[in-house]
């Protein structure tokens, strides 16, 4: 599969497909972290889109106004959401799920506002201009490939972390943070771990974002784009990788499956909602499971050796006899 990824920029039909495809890379960046957060660890996040906007505008500052390394921006920018991330995370994570939401709302809220009211900085309503990387990124071919790349790492980095005890220990949290501390788990401490993980990624994906649409301005980072990455998560599925990588892949693509009918866009992201959350409530990500499961060649079924009792206990009267 990531054979034929690496290899679009060759078969896609148009440049338009690359840069589709750069930026379902670029929003699974962000969403592969996020999922730890709301899908392992069950916190309610839906204000990632601030900290996407922090590490866009930190990019456009450092490697635009300041021309810093694209590299070293890149680092910056994800190391600046990191920071925000522990910022956030110290006080909200210890409120309850709702409350937690709407200080995740609030701050992005904020960071909107705080980009319009610091002009001189941020470009306030018109924006900034953003530079992209250097050869051989600077196509948008091997841009598709840069992002292929970090997000492959990221994915690789996720599913490691969701595989071992770490893994167990966040699904634990979510379905019974009593319970989790009360076998030795660190509940807030790991809460806070995943979510500064997941300012760096979104951090990152903003840097990169900004670079792939090489012009930002406020109205680029709605509050709604909050919700498109918070919706990935439960379409895909909880407790899975694959899962929101699907449905952040599908629910990117899907404005371009329906755009004869553009009017009625979010009314396909509603109708796909409603019956993924009826149908399927484990998510999307639960039909590939089961699919890959029955393509699976079925293994022997192995036969359970049962002991002879009967002359095993007339072996042993024999042995005292003699």
């Amino acid at each position: 599969m990531l054979g034929l990824l690496a290899t679009l920029p060759w078969w896609a039909g148009d440049q338009y497909q690359i840069h589709l495809a750069a930026l379902i890379a670029v929003y699974w960046i962000l969403v592969a972290g996020l999922n730890l957060v709301v899908g392992f660890t069950g916190q309610l996040s839906i204000g990632h889109v601030g900290l996407l906007a922090i590490g866009a505008y930190a990019f456009a500052i450092l490697a635009g106004r300041y021309e810093w390394s694209p590299w070293i921006a890149l680092l910056a920018s994800g190391s600046i959401g990191g920071v925000c991330g522990l910022l956030l995370g110290l006080p909200s994570l210890r409120l309850p799920g709702f409350y937690f939401a709407m200080a995740t709302m609030a701050f992005a809220l904020i960071v909107a506002e705080i980009t319009l009211a610091l002009g001189d900085l941020t470009g306030g309503g018109v924006g900034l201009a953003v530079p992209g990387f250097s050869a051989p990124f600077d196509s948008p071919a091997g841009f598709y490939l840069l992002l292929l790349g970090i997000a492959a790492l990221i994915t690789w980095f996720t599913w490691n972390v969701a595989r071992f005890p770490w893994g167990r220990a966040l699904v634990a949290i979510r379905d019974n943070p009593v319970a989790a501390e009360s076998v030795g788990v660190p509940v807030f401490r790991m809460k806070l771990a995943v979510f500064v993980l997941s300012g760096i990624t979104a951090g990152v994906a903003g840097a990169l974002f900004a670079s792939l649409q090489s012009y930002i301005t406020p109205d680029t980072f709605v509050f709604e784009l909050g919700l498109f990455f918070f919706v990935c998560i439960i379409i895909g599925g909880r407790s899975s990788i694959v899962g929101p990588l699907v449905g952040t892949a599908v629910l990117t693509a899907l404005p371009e499956l329906v755009a004869p009918l553009a009017k009625l866009g979010n009314l396909f992201y509603g109708v796909l909602l409603l019956a993924v959350v009826l149908l399927v409530p484990e998510g999307i990500g639960r039909l590939f499971e089961v699919l890959l499961a029955r393509l699976r060649p079925e293994r022997a079924a192995s036969h359970v050796l049962e002991p002879d009792t009967e002359r095993l206990a007339a072996a042993i009267r024999k042995g005292r006899d003699a």
